[in-house]
């Protein structure tokens, strides 16, 4: 069901690897909603993944873009308004990589070149990518833009490794920069922290099934799935959360606040 709360608006999505990814599914929210969309992804990400199928659905150019580089981000977002003829009203940022896990390098032994790496297309792409679109004049009057995190930026989880230190950087700078993009014009900056979700990206991360059962079992609602999180990642990006900014929003279905269940005690 659509409810048009994007008629008119015009975004730039990163992330999209295949189905079953947050963006995809956000992607396709959004367009259903009355959004027009660019889709961008890393070379490398767009190799392995299926974005060309998502832009034919969508009817939506893709731009490679590597976070990391400060000439393709404003090779992006130049191409982007040429391509929209101006600003667009929100950006979804779904990145996160880390070599040290793929490497399965222990948290208390990692590469720290592998590492700053794993930071900065995590984490500081957020900066870089805010940062290019302020110079540029990119988001218009009381944009959104919303980044995925996880609770592990607040709580241990051991086997989540650096990716717990990236998105607590992830946060930092979404409130820090929600600060002087919400003075400079109105455009507002939230970090969503999702419930853990069996994506092609999630399923790198050792143990990462038990983190999906252990969380459904700790949540009173359950796991927020992929289509739920794109659910309130439209709503965020509407005129409805204009007054919105500068937040960690749990999605977890209860997760972030419950101390213990019944099922978790009983499965002990």
């Amino acid at each position: 069901m659509s409810y048009n709360l994007l008629k008119g608006k015009r975004g730039i999505i990163f992330g999209a690897l295949d189905e079953r990814s947050i963006a995809w599914r956000t992607a396709l929210r959004c367009h259903a909603e009355g959004a027009e969309l660019i889709l961008t992804n890393a070379p490398v990400a767009m190799r392995m993944g299926e974005i060309n199928k998502l832009a034919e659905i969508l009817n939506a150019p893709v731009i490679p873009c590597d976070v990391s580089s400060n000439e393709d981000v404003t090779n992006l977002i130049t191409k982007s308004m040429e391509h929209f003829g101006g600003g667009v009203d929100f950006i979804l940022h779904s990145i996160g990589m880390s070599i040290n896990v793929r490497k399965g390098k222990h948290y208390t032994e990692i590469d720290y070149g592998f590492n700053a790496k794993s930071l900065d297309i995590s984490a500081i792409s957020l900066h870089r990518v805010l940062a290019t679109a302020m110079k540029m004049d990119a988001i218009n009057d009381w944009g959104s833009v919303v980044a995925l995190s996880y609770i592990a930026a607040q709580r241990v989880f051991p086997d989540y490794n650096e990716m717990a230190d990236a998105k607590a950087l992830l946060e930092s700078v979404g409130r820090s920069f929600g600060y002087h993009y919400g003075v400079k014009k109105h455009v507002r900056v939230n970090t969503i922290s999702q419930s853990p979700v069996l994506t092609t990206a999630g399923s790198g991360v050792k143990g990462f099934d038990g983190f999906v059962e252990y969380a459904e079992k700790m949540s009173p609602l359950g796991n927020a799935s992929a289509d739920d999180c794109a659910n309130y990642i439209v709503m965020m990006f509407s005129d409805m959360t204009r007054m919105v900014t500068m937040q960690n929003l749990f999605h977890d279905g209860g997760f972030s606040f419950t101390g213990v269940t019944e099922a978790v005690i009983n499965k002990m």
